[in-house]
């Protein structure tokens, strides 16, 4: 076999030790169906239809990698499979868009400390982190689509290393001050549907509650857009306000400039320095790979309906099709968590 086709480990199958709490494993159990037996049985399925399926080039073999992919699916073993494949499809077909996430990196460091994403260092009373975003100070003139989707990627990855964060889910905070329609023309239409869709069904996170504030009535008719591609379940959880102070959310976990305590600037270094314990398994996750031409076309551009559950491969798979099937959402009425 060629040294190209041989299969990499990236690391190892390692025995799994629950670093969660007993409150944490109650969650598990109860919302995700999670127990020591079926956490055993799922790790070590996917572990062996990894080390069998010829489609990948190198993996990582931990267990917490796994987990994020199998709570996130409810351990529907097939549903994290077709995950795993598509979220490694989308991250090594689309470049550097979801690569290097290196928060070192010169314009990493300046789109950090303008506080465009960040995650505050408090949870809330379910043990949750808030994820907070500030889209107007992105400049669409000097930052591109790549930047911003960079940006996203590397909170996203962080966030998913954590076990608790795998159970738990993930509460969004946005203030959309400052946005305006070149901020909209950073993405086609068609970009912008892949990205909303894979957000929702590929990027292995559980979205419990999202909040939003300061919608410019000049994008409203995105945000709309936006709202019609996500599934049911996601929309009875956004909640939008015209004013910060109306935000249903616990304050004090929000920096000082939205009613909360500690100033954003310290928020944003307390993340810097989490991301700096993260940065080498970020860096690692790049080598994950999979032989790109046994996919459709429409696999390789993010469809998410280019990828069924139990299918064998995408290569003989009808690409305008799933294009168009993709764009529609005929397969939105995925139910899960």
């Amino acid at each position: 076999m060629s040294r190209r086709l041989t299969k990499r480990y990236l690391t190892p199958a390692d025995e799994y030790k629950c670093p969660l709490s007993e409150e944490t494993q109650s969650i598990a159990e109860i919302e995700l169906r999670e127990t020591e037996s079926s956490r055993c049985q799922a790790i070590d399925a996917l572990r062996k239809w990894l080390e069998q399926n010829p489609k990948f080039l190198a993996v990582r073999m931990d267990s917490s990698y796994l987990l994020r992919y199998l709570r996130t699916k409810k351990f529907s073993v097939p549903m994290a499979q077709e995950a795993i494949e598509r979220y490694i499809l989308l991250r090594q077909s689309w470049g550097i868009a979801f690569n290097q996430l290196d928060y070192t990196l010169p314009i990493m460091m300046e789109i950090i400390d303008l506080g465009f994403i960040f995650v505050s260092p408090y949870k809330d009373k379910k043990g949750r982190r808030v994820v907070i975003y500030r889209p107007g100070v992105f400049d669409p003139y000097k930052y591109t689509n790549q930047d911003m989707c960079r940006i996203m990627a590397l909170t996203y990855e962080n966030l998913m290393e954590d076990e608790e964060t795998q159970v738990r889910g993930l509460v969004h905070y946005a203030d959309g001050s400052g946005v305006s329609f070149p901020h909209l023309t950073l993405f086609t239409p068609k970009e912008a549907v892949r990205i909303v869709k894979n957000g929702e069904r590929t990027v292995p996170l559980r979205h419990k509650e999202i909040y939003g504030v300061n919608v410019h009535p000049t994008i409203k008719f995105a945000l709309d857009f936006g709202m019609g591609l996500i599934s049911e379940k996601i929309r009875k959880r956004v909640k939008l306000y015209t004013s910060i102070e109306d935000v249903e959310i616990d304050k004090s976990l929000l920096p000082q400039e939205y009613g909360g305590v500690m100033p954003m600037k310290e928020m944003i270094q307390l993340w810097k320095d989490e991301m700096a314990t993260k940065r080498d398994t970020l860096l690692l996750n790049d080598k994950i790979s999979v032989r790109l031409e046994l996919y459709s076309e429409a696999a390789r551009e993010g469809a998410v309906s280019a990828l069924r559950a139990g299918s064998n491969t995408c290569a003989g798979a009808d690409t305008v099709g799933d294009a168009m099937r993709g764009l529609t959402g005929n397969f939105r009425k995925l139910e899960v968590d």
